[in-house]
């Protein structure tokens, strides 16, 4: 497994895995399988209401937990100075452990600022090694960074390739910030595994479309968090790290971003936020 440095010497995988929607007993034997088969980025979240069984998959697994890498994300309740301090304790709770690897803001909800003070504080006390945010555009992250004192590690967003987001990656890498990504299949938004672009590129390499799809994200340097259920995906989503693209297949799979993000959520989220200040003014 690869890693990239972060703005504080902090190692990170650059092939975690994703929990968004993993739940329950089943959860816990699907987090036990990824462990098992070599992961050691946890992506966790406050949002995904698993914190509690990511702790009790590392603990069953015996693996050392300075091998592990753990993120989680605060959400909304916690969006204030004193609430995410709380949201901070209750997810070292959850996870059962001292401090967590990357701890993120989820999204850029109007108290992030008074948030991110808190992400420092953990920062500080060593309860995070290291942390950032998550869904910041570029103008929310520079208004961010406009205050606060120590620059975001990471940035997590949508980010395929049907939408890389290579501009807002090097915007943040302008400022030390590196972008991690979600959404790397689509979600199915896009049946990305049969996308002949990517098929034609995996057949040159021996690598299926969705190999070629995370190669392109972490060859490029941005860290991806896919998730599966399923033992031979997750070491298909692993192996991504014995082939490398031509440049001008990385202008192919560039050709495929159709500068929309395929899931509204930030013009969802702007539209959001626009109708909220009407509502208080």
């Amino acid at each position: 497994m690869q890693s990239i440095k972060l703005n504080n010497g902090v190692e990170m995988p650059l092939v975690g895995f994703g929990t968004w929607d993993v739940r329950g007993e089943e959860g816990e034997r699907i987090l036990l399988d990824a462990i098992d088969e070599g992961y050691r980025l946890i992506d966790t979240a406050r949002m995904y209401d698993n914190e509690e069984i990511v702790g009790n998959a590392l603990r069953r697994s015996g693996a050392d937990r300075s091998e592990m890498f753990v993120t989680t994300k605060l959400n909304r309740p916690c969006a204030s100075y004193e609430k995410a301090k709380a949201g901070v304790e209750r997810a070292l709770e959850l996870l059962q452990t001292d401090y967590v690897d990357l701890l993120l803001i989820h999204e850029p909800y109007e108290q992030a600022a008074e948030m991110y003070l808190a992400l420092e504080e953990a920062l500080r006390d060593g309860k995070a090694r290291a942390i950032g945010v998550s869904n910041f555009d570029e103008r929310r992250y520079d208004a961010l960074v406009r205050e606060c004192s120590v620059v975001p590690a990471v940035n997590q967003v949508e980010s395929h390739v049907y939408f890389s987001q290579m501009g807002l990656r090097g915007h943040l890498g302008a400022h030390g910030t590196r972008m991690q990504a979600w959404g790397s299949f689509t979600e199915g938004r896009r049946d990305i595994f049969a996308d002949p672009v990517l098929s034609r590129i995996g057949a040159g390499h021996g690598k299926t479309a969705g190999q070629v799809a995370l190669r392109y994200l972490v060859q490029n340097g941005i860290g991806v968090i896919p998730k599966t259920a399923r033992r031979e995906r997750m070491r298909e989503n692993r192996d991504v790290f014995d082939f490398e693209l031509s440049a001008d297949e990385m202008a192919d799979i560039a050709s495929l971003d159709g500068g929309k993000s395929l899931f509204g959520w930030y013009q969802a989220k702007r539209k959001a936020t626009t109708t909220n200040r009407r509502h208080r003014t």
